[in-house]
Order: structure tokens, then C-alpha cells, then sequence
């Protein structure tokens, strides 16, 4: 019995090459869109005028000196970890480790600074607090690293179990370092000396940890874009199988992948303990070693990519806390708003990886 066909026809297929400023204009549309319909829930919700919102987010990050310094340092932190997964994640190896790696990292400088702040001259001890911190990331990414190209045992679960072990450990030794014994905290370390606080630029605070990451996101878009060890990442993330077949040594390439992305997490534990907080605490990575995964996977693994990721996410937080005080609202609907434009954001990539096509019927009947 023959068949009619009626109606339009959505084809979805996937695009060859869609030039840069068409990616931008397709997330600025939808940024545009989201903050409609941000609009449309304060509205419902809250009762609030969207527009005055948006302006207290605007200053919760710009509205003075020192809170653009803050979002410097936060966004020079976030992009630190973002950068650290990176070469992991394109290599297809699922690090879900970030925060167990800062959290090491900032261990091993907070052990230097008690330890060793009054036996060693300053500068030294900040060398050593450097080469201490990225060199326990380096372990704590390397472990599951060994065990996946031995073994194949599964990442994902792996570094998720490390973070656990991590923030037993600071835990652990918050207790033993703590001042006054009870306090539950080790406060504020060497602050009468300032022994392994990191330089200050001038007047400004958190300019060096910013100069640092800057530099760092040079150095990563070479290293994976220029570099053999860069391509042999891009390789095996493709095809372990294609990697073996020229010869690429697949589990060389992944412990010392991970190796790095710990290394750059022990350097991100390093800033927080010695040039932002001076003290160590099982929060001090603030999720970021999460949040940084979505910042990677966003920018498409380019350094350069998730300054604007990092800067977007960190913008949001910051104008989330500020509604809250200003307006007097649970933080959760900061939250809502920081989701909702999230939300359009990444669906926002499928339209620039795939576009939609409607086919109109051509009134010819199929059996």
C-alpha cells in the first residue's frame, strides 16, 4: 500500500569547517539568548528588575579596584588547573583528578614553609617549595597513570579516589601543624616572617600569580601545538591503535602526560598556599579541578580558548555572590542564572559542530 509523505523534513549532518567568527557569532547568539531568558526568571521569581541584575553581577567583578583583582587571581587560578588537565583530557585519558593534584601540591608547599621557613634563606625556600609542590602533582598524576598503561585500570574512577586520599592527607596534617592545638586549622603560616610568601610586584598582590599563568598559557599552546611530544598527545587521543602502528609508545606517552597535568596542578597548589591564602585547608581548591574540565572541554583543548572560558565562568561566580548580598537572595539563584546561561553556552557547540537542514517533501509517494 503506497505511502504519502507530508510535512517537512529535519536532516542533521555534521559540518566540514565553520570559520572562527562563526563559532564566536554562534556563542555570542547564544549568550544573547540566555540572558533573555535570565530576564524572564528574575522577573517571575524574584520580581526584580532584570537589567539591575545584570548590573550588580557587572560589580560583583568590576565594581572596584580590589575586586578585579580578585577576579584576576581567581581566573588566573581556574586557568592554571584548566591548562593542567588539558594535555590529559586530549589524550582521551579522563583526569578527574584536578582537585586531588592541588590539593597535594599545596601540601607539599605548606610542609616547606612550616618545615623548613626558618633554615633556609628565602629565595631558596621558595625554590624548594616549587620543586616540592610540582613534583608531588607530578606523583599523585602519575600513579594512576602507571597503573592505567600497565594494567588498563579505569581513570575515571582512579583519579576520582586520589581526591579522597588527598583531602584525608591535608586533613591529616591539618591536625598535626595546627595553631593553637585544637583549633581545628593551622592559620595563617609565618606570618610574622613571611618566609616562602611568594613576591609581591609592587603594590599589587596577586600580579605575580597572574604574570605566571600568563605565561604558562604561551607555553601550553606551544607545547601542544608545536611540540613532538604535543603531537604524540594528539595521536594517541585519536587512536591508541594508530598511535602503536607508527611506532608513538602509548604508555610512556600517557604516564608522562599525566605527569605534567600533575606537575601544573602541584604549581596551581603552590600559588593558592604560597602567594594567595599562606595556609592550607581541605577546601582550598574550591572545585576547581572540576570546573576545569568544563573549561577545557568548552575552549576545545586551545590555551588560548579558555582564557574567554575561564574568564566567562569566574565572571558568573563572582555575580552570583554579588546578587546574593545585594538583593538579599539564596545564593542558589545566582546559581540558576550562572546554569541557565551555562546551559545555553554548551548547547551552543552542537550548533557549531552540526547543522540542521529542513527538507521539504517533494509530494512523491514511497512504497
Amino acid at each position: 500500500m503506497a505511502k504519502k509523505n507530508s510535512g517537512p523534513v529535519l536532516h542533521i549532518s555534521k559540518r566540514d569547517n565553520l570559520p572562527w567568527y562563526g563559532a564566536w557569532a554562534i556563542r555570542g547568539t547564544a549568550i544573547l539568548l540566555a540572558l533573555v531568558v535570565c530576564a524572564f526568571v528574575t522577573t517571575a521569581l524574584t520580581g526584580e528588575n532584570p537589567l539591575g541584575v545584570y548590573k550588580t553581577m557587572f560589580q560583583g567583578a568590576f565594581g572596584s579596584k580590589r575586586k578585579m583583582w580578585i577576579l584576576g587571581q581567581n581566573l588566573a587560578i581556574l586557568l592554571c588547573v584548566s591548562l593542567a588537565v588539558t594535555p590529559a583530557f586530549k589524550m582521551r585519558f579522563w583526569n578527574v583528578g584536578g582537585e586531588g593534584q592541588i590539593l597535594i601540591g599545596g601540601l607539599a608547599t605548606a610542609a616547606c614553609m612550616i618545615l623548613l621557613g626558618d633554615k633556609l634563606p628565602n629565595w631558596l625556600l621558595i625554590c624548594v617549595m616549587t620543586v616540592s609542590a610540582m613534583a608531588a602533582g607530578a606523583v599523585w598524576g602519575g600513579i594512576p597513570a602507571i597503573c592505567k598503561a600497565k594494567w588498563n585500570t579505569n581513570e575515571t574512577l582512579f583519579t576520582l579516589m586520589m581526591n579522597y586520599v588527598a583531602t584525608q592527607l591535608v586533613a591529616f596534617f591539618v591536625i598535626v601543624w595546627e595553631v593553637p592545638k585544637g583549633a581545628g586549622k593551622i592559620g595563617i603560616i609565618n606570618q610574622s616572617t613571611q618566609a616562602g610568601w611568594l613576591p609581591q610586584i609592587g603594590s599589587y598582590k596577586y600580579l605575580l600569580n597572574i604574570l605566571i599563568v600568563a605565561v604558562l598559557v604561551v607555553v601550553m599552546y606551544f607545547y601542544l601545538a608545536r611540540s613532538k611530544q604535543g603531537y604524540e598527545i594528539a595521536v594517541v587521543g585519536e587512536s591508541e591503535r594508530t598511535a602503536r602502528y607508527v611506532g608513538i609508545p602509548v604508555g610512556k606517552v600517557i604516564v608522562r602526560t599525566m605527569m605534567l597535568s600533575g606537575a601544573i596542578c602541584g604549581l596551581a597548589g603552590l600559588l593558592l598556599v604560597g602567594g594567595t591564602d599562606h595556609t592550607i585547608t581541605t577546601t582550598i581548591a574550591g572545585g576547581r579541578g572540576f570546573t576545569a574540565v568544563m573549561v577545557a572541554w568548552l575552549a576545545k583543548f586551545n590555551p588560548f580558548g579558555m582564557v574567554f572560558t575561564s574568564f566567562l565562568l569566574v565572571f558568573l561566580g563572582r555575580g552570583a555572590a554579588e546578587i546574593s548580598t545585594i538583593y538579599g537572595l539564596n545564593h542558589s539563584f545566582g546559581d540558576i542564572l550562572t546554569g541557565i546561561i551555562l546551559f545555553f553556552i554548551i548547547g551552543s557547540e552542537f550548533f557549531i559542530s552540526y547543522r540542521l537542514d529542513f527538507l521539504k517533501n517533494n509530494g512523491k509517494e514511497q512504497a
